[in-house]
């Protein structure tokens, strides 16, 4: 039975793709497959969906889908590109799309197969494939086992290229077979493109319409076309030079809207020609490019220049095509740029704003034909993202307005927005000032925190994108185990003064309860902030503990079994002090000095039976999922659209873990679904227990078990209702009844239920997201800012050079042990 949060997809496996449509792509098949999936499911699961419900398990296999994915919504009207999905990156694209695209709520694919067993006499040549952005997927698998294409026979233009040598390279899974194009690239638009030539230019588009500018928005495959010439070999260098024949030319009298898209067009058809050309003019006014060769050979020559009256750009003069082959061979391109690459990715980071460097660098590889650098495709997503979101400098100076804002929407929100003076040749700017740090909150976290546990992680990630920092986050549990961040700040990194800043406000806005737990790593500037005398945070107002996953990471520096480190995580997860002992006699019969190590760490800040009970058998942050899934691509924002995303992303998390609670409280459910299941699993091992009554007013037991519930076993167990305890250690570390306390309760013929914490009720879950968040207020009404400019600190640029260091935030084994349950050795 589907889940939840499955949904439908429709799959095609015959027809082509139709390109300049209304709606920009779709698909011809009119019969689809429907299949079901889930943001759970793996490309190769979808691949055997696919097959498995076609009958062609082993006769066929699917190379890759192409995604018809929503690029742009006005008013009704969707239009779509197209996408190239051939991994589980490329698919989280698609889950993503499907979220921030609701008008679109079945995605459509493409499915590209080819035989299970290819030819082995002839060479098959195909082209690559253009990844392209939109919501569906088009599976061809009309072709059968053993069929070929062989070289020199008649064929359309579009399927007559090889792939060039190294394109795919870091794509695929697969780098043996080329990927081929379904049938062929259909054009209903009803646009009149000439009777005589199909592919000639029809000039550009001064009506804003036209997503990209000509040779660059269409698959151009004829720019990749293989020389008719068996001999010659396609690659990196080696492209056709035979004129217009298989290329779109430009025009005298083709237009442009501005400077920008007539340079885009001239950089992307010498990136198609594999050519190189210089500027010899550029200005407000004019722009001329030559060939690299002219006068030894070649006559290519550009020149386009502004017609002021209407403000577009013009070709004035055309030479060309080129007529020289180039004698080197490269696997870059002067004219692949990254402002040329941010055009192509655009469609990618509107939908997915986090999409990984190494997908685009792989896409940008497939429809060019070129390998740029990492680095390139780095900044090239920048400043998509820039162009998406806001750009990033002027984004610092939107802050102090969106506080005005936001405070405006919400009375009661908090933010504290700190600045550091500009000096200029040693005299103060006043019109200016550098950002330092800014904390916020809102009512509905304040309100919440009031219902979760009494507990909260933090912790700190770092920022992508021009500017460096680190986002500071708060995290709290309801009683259902769903993750809610409650308070976030920007800073400049994680030292002492920076969580001083956050934890302050954190006590005095959000956190102000008696008795509270902090989880964290051992980072000295949080020690120190906790330990500050004036901070709130000392004994017996608050305690710390520490985040077992960096306990042992810390561990393993020094000591790398990878066995040592699981029996430290055991003694770590023990709820005994007996238990504690096995585990840790173990680790001391290994290497006593692995012993010697955790012991200069305070039991109580590590083990979970030296809490007393204030864990509720929380051993980990939780920072890697709340930022993997509600704050997912945060980081890659700048910091405006950061602290907006915030808003929107917990608008969305409240109403939809409010409505669950509601629902649930309707059927007449009393407990989450979390303490249900962990009662139920409890409920069949209390059936293997002889119990004992030694004191009935007291409710003081004990429980003999009659067969080992676990892998470690006392055999027999004091239990008392009264106090909440019970020698197993659960009862008190997770504050429901363990199975021992639950046999007592149906010996004595009493009800579980008084025995639960209050924070497992679904009256308080469905407090935690009762006060919900107000629909932001247009920013053309929020209140003006009247201070000086808010500018980014330069020290906090990135570097300009050099691959980016990666931040990246990785799940594992930690992050999916369930609360008081150590990992499995």
């Amino acid at each position: 039975m589907a889940s939840e949060d499955s949904f439908l997809v429709l799959v095609h496996h015959r027809g082509s793709i139709k390109r300049k449509t209304r709606s920009g792509v779709k698909f011809t098949d009119k019969d689809p497959l429907c299949i079901i999936v889930s943001p759970t499911t793996s490309y190769d699961a979808l691949v055997s969906s696919v097959l498995e419900k076609l009958g062609l398990e082993g006769v066929k296999r699917v190379k890759k889908f192409f995604y018809r994915i929503p690029t742009t919504v006005l008013h009704d009207t969707v239009k779509y590109d197209c996408f190239t999905i051939g991994s589980d990156e490329d698919l989280q694209v698609m889950f993503l799309c499907r979220r921030q695209f609701p008008e679109v709520r079945t995605p459509e694919l493409l499915a590209n197969s080819r035989p299970a067993v290819a030819s082995s006499s002839v060479p098959v040549y195909e082209p690559p494939i253009q990844p392209v952005a939109s919501p569906s997927f088009v599976v061809d698998l009309s072709s059968n086992v053993g069929d070929v294409v062989r070289y020199g026979e008649h064929l359309p233009t579009e399927v007559q290229c090889p792939t060039p040598a190294g394109v795919w390279k870091g794509l695929f899974d697969d780098q043996d077979d080329d990927d081929v194009e379904p049938d062929m690239i259909a054009d209903d638009s009803g646009d009149d493109l000439g009777a005589t030539d199909p592919r000639r230019a029809t000039g550009g588009s001064s009506s804003g319409t036209q997503q990209y500018p000509p040779h660059f928005s269409s698959l151009d495959l004829d720019a990749m076309r293989h020389d008719e010439n068996p001999g010659q070999t396609a690659g990196f260098g080696a492209r056709d030079t035979e004129g217009s024949a298989g290329m779109t030319e430009f025009q005298v009298g083709q237009q442009f809207q501005d400077k920008d898209e007539a340079l885009l067009s001239v950089k992307t058809y010498s990136i198609r020609r594999g050519v190189q050309y210089k500027v010899v003019e550029s200005d407000y006014r004019r722009y001329v490019g030559k060939c690299f060769e002219f006068g030894n050979g070649c006559t290519w020559l550009i020149r386009l220049s502004l017609r002021q009256r209407k403000g577009i750009w013009e070709v004035k003069r055309y030479n060309g095509p080129h007529t020289y082959l180039a004698t080197s061979i490269s696997s870059d391109h002067r004219s692949l740029d990254y402002h040329v690459i941010a055009t192509f990715i655009m469609p990618m980071v509107r939908a997915y704003a986090s999409v990984n460097i190494k997908v685009l660098l792989n896409a940008t590889a497939a429809h060019f034909g070129f390998r740029p650098t990492y680095r390139r495709i780095w900044m090239a997503k920048q400043k998509a993202v820039a162009v998406i979101y806001g750009d990033w400098d002027e984004s610092y100076n939107e802050l102090p307005w969106w506080v005005l804002g936001v405070q405006l929407t919400m009375p009661g929100t908090v933010a504290v927005l700190k600045t550091c003076p500009v000096r200029v040749g040693g005299q103060l700017d006043e019109s200016h000032a550098y950002f330092h740090r800014l904390f916020w909150t809102f009512p509905p976290c304040i309100e919440a925190f009031r219902h979760c546990k009494p507990l909260v992680s933090i912790d700190g990630t770092h920022l992508y994108g021009k500017y460096g920092g680190t986002l500071l986050v708060a995290i709290a549990q309801d009683g259902n185990s769903n993750i809610l961040p409650v308070a976030f700040a920007l800073v400049e990194g994680e030292n002492a003064e920076s969580w001083s800043f956050f934890l302050s406000h954190l006590r005095q806005h959000v956190t102000p309860q008696p008795g509270l737990l902090v989880i964290s790593d051992r980072h000295n500037g949080i020690k120190a902030a906790l330990e500050a005398p004036d901070g709130g945070w000392l004994p017996p107002a608050t305690y710390r503990a520490f985040c077992i996953r960096h306990v042992a990471g810390n561990f393993a520096l020094t000591f790398k079994g990878k066995d040592d480190r699981r029996l430290l995580v055991n003694a770590a997860y023990a709820k005994t002090e007996v238990e504690f002992d096995y585990w840790f006699d173990i680790l001391r019969s290994e290497n006593p000095a692995m012993c010697d190590w955790a012991n200069r760490i305070e039991y109580s800040l590590w083990t979970q039976y030296c809490d007393e009970g204030r864990r509720f058998g929380h051993m980990t942050i939780n920072i890697s999922e709340c930022v993997n899934s509600i704050l997912k691509g945060v980081r890659n924002l700048p910091v405006c659209s950061l602290a907006k995303a915030t808003y929107g992303r917990l608008a969305e998390l409240f109403v939809r873990k409010g409505r669950e609670a509601e629902a649930q409280m309707g059927t007449g459910q009393q407990f989450s679904q979390f303490l249900v299941k962990c009662i139920e699993a409890n409920l069949k091992t209390a059936r293997c227990f002889t119990v004992t009554v030694y004191d009935r007013d007291n409710s003081e037991y004990t429980v003999a078990e009659t067969t080992p519930t676990g892998s470690f076993s006392l055999g027999t167990y004091r239990v008392s209702l009264g106090s909440q305890t019970c020698d197993c250690g659960y009862f008190q570390a997770l504050h429901f009844p363990c199975p021992h306390a639950l046999a007592c309760c149906a010996y004595s013929r009493l009800t579980w239920e008084p025995y639960v914490h209050q924070v497992y009720r679904l009256s308080f879950v469905f407090g935690v997201y009762q006060m919900g968040f107000t629909p932001p207020i247009p920013e053309g009404f929020w209140p003006p800012y009247g201070g000086p400019t808010v500018i980014p600190d330069p020290n906090m640029r990135r570097a300009k050079e050099g691959h980016p260091r990666s931040t990246r935030i990785r799940t594992n084994s930690w992050n999916h042990c369930q609360a008081g349950l150590p990992p499995s050795m």
